[in-house]
Parts: structure tokens; C-alpha cells; sequence
């Protein structure tokens, strides 16, 4: 267990709540006025999520996920169709990564060996940077772009995300 005091202006305390929340297992927070003119202290108690728990599995992430034929097709087309000098938008890197860390699960589950793992890696790091430098377009529930968890795990990161854009598709 840890404290943790913020310092911040009190239309953003909500949403450092939120973030906290989603970062860590925390207690009630508690307000205060600041010292500092206009501004707000949040004091919360804080302790570690326990992290495999909160990535969705590959079958939540993938449960209304076309096949990975179609899949293949459609990252195809829009590869092949794009203006020149284009550059191809998250909506492709996000269904990109889900469809080669779904290749590389089919590989490992029927205990193949392939370099399908590591393409599938590099593309959900792909989509993470993306996100990072992006317009805050992502789903970010539990894990947002810049957190540790998503760089230590960035096909998990994917799933999070695939499973977050489909449910709003």
C-alpha cells in the first residue's frame, strides 16, 4: 500500500480519479483545497492491480472477429488500394495487429514454429506508437498507450483495443 497526492486543477480531478482507478486498486479519494490559488490536492490509497486479470482474453478480444481469411483480404485491399503517399490510419494497424496476434496464437496453439509471435509483436508495437503520438482515439480500459503494462505486453494491448473498437463498431 501507498499514498499518492496530486496536485491539479479541480475541473481535471475527475478524470485523475478515473485514470487512478484504472492504474490501481484504490481506495476513497479524499479532496482538499491546495495551497496553491484555484488548484486541488487528491490524496488516495493506493495498491497494485494484480495485471494478468485485466487484459481481455483472445477469446473476449476475438469473439465477433471475422475470419481470419477476410481478415487477410481487407488489410490486403487496404494496403494495395491506398492514395500514394498515404498513410494507412489506425483502423488498420488496430485490425492488422489482431490479425497476425490471432495467427500467431493458431500457430502456438497447434505448436508450430514460426516468427508469427514477433510479426504480430512488432505490429501491436506499431499500433501502441500510433496511439501514443495519435489523437487519444483509443479505447485505453485497463491500459492506456503510454502505460508500462502496454509496452511489457503490446499484443495483449491490441486485444484490449480490438475488443473495445468492435464492441463500438
Amino acid at each position: 500500500m501507498f499514498e499518492i497526492r496530486v496536485i491539479c486543477e479541480p475541473s481535471e480531478a475527475d478524470r485523475i480519479t478515473a485514470t487512478l482507478r484504472s492504474t490501481f486498486s484504490t481506495g476513497t479519494v479524499r479532496r482538499s483545497p491546495s495551497r496553491t490559488s484555484g488548484m486541488e490536492r487528491l490524496y488516495v490509497t493506493a495498491d497494485h492491480l494484480r495485471l494478468t486479470e485485466l487484459w481481455p482474453t483472445p477469446e473476449e478480444a476475438y469473439a465477433t472477429a471475422p475470419s481470419i481469411i477476410s481478415e487477410i483480404g481487407w488489410t490486403a485491399d487496404q494496403a494495395a488500394t491506398r492514395p500514394f503517399g498515404t498513410t494507412l490510419g489506425r483502423e488498420f494497424w488496430l485490425r492488422k495487429a489482431a490479425l497476425l496476434d490471432r495467427i500467431a496464437l493458431t500457430d502456438e496453439a497447434e505448436g508450430r514454429t514460426s516468427d508469427a509471435a514477433q510479426v504480430a509483436t512488432e505490429a501491436a508495437r506499431q499500433l501502441l506508437e500510433l496511439d501514443r503520438d495519435g489523437d487519444g482515439c483509443y479505447g485505453g480500459t485497463p491500459y492506456w498507450p503510454e502505460h508500462p503494462q502496454a509496452e511489457a505486453d503490446p499484443r495483449a494491448y491490441a486485444r484490449q483495443e480490438y475488443a473495445h473498437w468492435s464492441k463500438h463498431q
